[in-house]
């Protein structure tokens, strides 16, 4: 008989920005799926099993996983942030409709977190305030012909953009081509906010913008908001910047 599979996110980092509701599903799991790095923020108490892999073994992680399903485990595959963004959810779900029909009985359920542009968002004010879009820099999965032309496309419909997986050991150049890309689109002093572990002890919050964006402030722990011409930086004597992007769009030319 099949058990359960439980897709779950542990949000940015912090343990307090993880919801009740995934707690209670870690607390009742068997087996544990994911990163590495992601499994070792667990408290597990003897009995529950960790099975950890490389960043890069998603659709085995869901092969192994849903196997374990199968043969009538309660398990937990565990993400950071949200598990559908950029994340095990859409892994999982690639691995049901291409394997074997035993998987498509177990019973599935995702339960979201809290995924790192609201993080970064919520530690300096509503840039998230009108319309915006998610982009993976990565071209692990997608050729960076497309990535350029998402972001072209998105700059010119006046989306805010939130960055994931803005730079690496073997993709150093990515954003800084992303950077130069929006150039030719957006006002040199669009705001960009560079946010590294946020709601982390380690937490690095910079606001900047276009033309001062430097690549080299970035890492894979860093979630990068690039706003739209109408997002505004409000000074504060003695506090942070308030940023924000207003709830009303101007009127398109004609």
């Amino acid at each position: 008989m099949s058990g359960r599979l439980t897709i779950v996110g542990l949000g940015p980092g912090n343990p307090e920005q993880t919801t009740p509701e995934v707690t209670r599903a870690i607390a009742g799991a068997s087996d544990f799926y994911g990163y590495a790095p992601y499994l070792d923020r667990l408290s597990l108490r003897p009995g529950q099993i960790r099975h950890a892999s490389d960043n890069r073994e998603e659709l085995d992680r869901s092969a192994a996983a849903l196997n374990r399903a199968c043969e009538g485990g309660d398990v937990c595959v565990v993400s950071g942030g949200d598990p559908g963004v950029f994340a095990m959810a859409a892994a999982i779900c690639e691995a049901v409709e291409n394997g074997p029909d035993a998987w498509r009985q177990v019973e599935i359920t995702v339960l979201p977190g809290i995924t790192a542009m609201l993080a970064v968002a919520a530690r300096i004010g509503a840039p998230l305030g009108h319309d915006f879009c998610a982009i993976s820099l990565s071209d692990n999965l997608k050729p960076w012909e497309l990535i350029e032309k998402r972001l072209a496309a998105a700059a010119e419909a006046g989306f805010v953009m939130a960055f994931y997986n803005p730079i690496s050991r073997a993709r150093p150049w990515q954003l800084g081509k992303a950077f130069d890309c929006l150039r030719t689109v957006l006002p040199v002093d669009t705001v960009v906010v560079f946010g590294r572990a946020a709601g982390r002890p380690d937490e690095r919050i910079e606001i900047t913008d276009l033309a001062a964006a430097d690549p080299a402030k970035a890492d894979m722990a860093t979630c990068i908001i690039v706003g739209s011409p109408e997002t505004r930086s409000i000074s504060r004597p003695g506090l942070p910047p308030l940023v924000y992007t207003p709830r009303f769009a101007k009127e398109a030319s004609r």
